[in-house]
């Protein structure tokens, strides 16, 4: 079925030079319900040639998944007289709350430095921080502190050797999404390379939102705050209410 889907593309989609990417998502949007365990997306693709492969190195495929940036403070704590105290800190501008890399081959065998500056792949390319150097000693070290935090929490992902390459043709990954996602649109970008170089991308985006219960909720706490926090505690009161009035109906 998938392998039908990917030859239709590559029939109906333009030429655009000796190899070109096309590609799909079994699903571009994801909802967050109350019993959200996370999603898994389908991302697969073909690469449509007018002329047979050329000679060389082999045909490689990186995709990545990205969620929203947002800036965060990222703080190094020190022991000072017994006590442990943030005594350095950095500013992040911007850090994908989830990315993810699979890829056909070993980063390093298929991608070249040069390319992964200008497309931003590997996740410290993605991590946006400006003028770090001059806010705290060995700024680079907390950057790797935060990836290393966020691939220990699953939050950041590298799955090398993860896409299925055929006949240096069709591809195909499976890349999961956490229950715990950011609501917002997830980019999707895909890259065909060969000698470390990208031949061809392309862009898709999965739309991540909040459904339900848990829409209503979101909406009511960022477009009424006031109304969100009078009915918080309420439910707050009743639930005491609630609990004490079950101890005392126990106790009789």
């Amino acid at each position: 079925m998938i392998r039908a889907l990917i030859l239709l593309l590559a029939l109906v989609s333009p030429a655009l030079g000796n190899e070109a990417l096309v590609s799909g998502l079994s699903q571009n949007r994801v909802q967050i319900t109350a019993n959200f365990d996370g999603s898994e997306i389908l991302i697969y693709g073909a690469v449509k040639r007018d002329a047979p492969p050329p000679e060389g190195p082999p045909l490689a495929v990186i995709v990545t998944v990205e969620g929203p940036s947002t800036g965060l403070v990222i703080r190094r704590k020190e022991k000072v007289a017994g006590i442990w105290l943030n005594r350095s800190s950095v500013t992040v501008d911007a850090a994908p709350s989830f990315y993810a890399v699979a890829t056909t081959d070993k980063l390093p065998a298929i991608l070249s430095e040069t390319e992964d500056l200008r497309h931003h792949i590997t996740i410290p390319q993605v991590i946006r921080a400006v003028g770090i150097s001059d806010e705290a000693e060995n700024a680079p070290e907390f950057i790797a502190a935060l990836e290393r935090i966020r691939l220990d929490e699953s939050r950041y992902r590298i799955a090398e050797r993860s896409v299925q390459l055929a006949d240096e043709t069709l591809f195909r990954t499976d890349v999961a999404l956490p229950a715990n996602l950011t609501e917002g649109n997830y980019k999707v970008r895909l890259f065909i390379l060969r000698g470390g170089k990208v031949l061809d991308t392309q862009e898709r985006l999965i739309g991540v939102r909040k459904a339900g219960l848990e829409r209503f909720l979101f909406n009511l706490a960022h477009q009424q705050p006031l109304l969100y926090g009078v009915l918080s505690l309420l439910m707050a009161a009743f639930a005491g209410w609630a609990a004490s009035a079950a101890f005392r109906y126990i106790r009789t």
